[in-house]
């Protein structure tokens, strides 16, 4: 259960960290640079897998295959960010992480064996149903937030509205007030006051 534990602990600071990288987005140029890099990174470590011999080197290739699909998932999720690319992202490394933990139990034999497979499934199944839930959790804030967006324009909307009508009921009550100046005028004084107020405030 100890071994158990620690994995999980792992996995959980791995998913942590991975989602952070993961709400970066990328340009082309970086990406295909990110794709060399991933593809070298793979095939170094491989050819470092033939200083070792028997289970060992079976656990060092797995590992380094996993490694290099968690990177082109991550990748892949930094280029097209979106609920479902992380969601991806953090199941490939769920597995990856199992199929090494599987490969290191070869190295045991009877109960122990048994009981590391155990373990390994557990913590997969972990990761996984973490991985879900957060997806869970991601959509729902998406949701969220987009009626938060929503709501905030219709807020900008209706104050844009509203200033446009307070400016026109300010404008129309500055007018009366010009119209009823002109009435201390007569004759074609008062045309020329009240063409003017027209002139001033816009008035047919």
């Amino acid at each position: 259960m100890k071994h158990l534990r620690t994995t999980l602990v792992t996995l959980a600071i791995g998913l942590t960290v991975g989602s952070m990288t993961m709400a970066q987005t990328m340009t082309e140029d970086a990406y295909k640079a990110a794709q060399h890099k991933n593809e070298a990174d793979y095939k170094a470590a491989k050819e470092a897998c033939d200083t070792y011999s028997g289970n060992a080197k079976d656990v060092c290739l797995v590992e380094a295959k996993g490694k290099e699909r968690v990177a082109n998932a991550e990748l892949d999720a930094a280029q097209h960010p979106s609920v479902k690319s992380h969601y991806r992202a953090r199941i490939t490394k769920a597995k990856a992480d199992y199929a090494v933990a599987k490969e290191r139990c070869d190295d045991m034999a009877g109960n122990a064996k048994d009981v590391c497979r155990k373990e390994a499934k557990a913590a997969d199944v972990a990761a996984q149903a973490n991985a879900k839930a957060q997806m869970k959790t991601d959509d729902a804030k998406a949701s969220a937030q987009d009626k938060v967006n929503a709501a905030r324009s219709e807020v900008q909307r209706k104050t844009t509205d509203a200033r446009k009508d307070a400016a026109a009921d300010k404008q129309d009550a500055l007018y009366d007030v010009a119209k009823e100046k002109c009435d201390a005028y007569s004759g074609s004084a008062k045309e020329n006051c009240l063409s003017q107020a027209k002139a001033q405030f816009g008035k047919p």
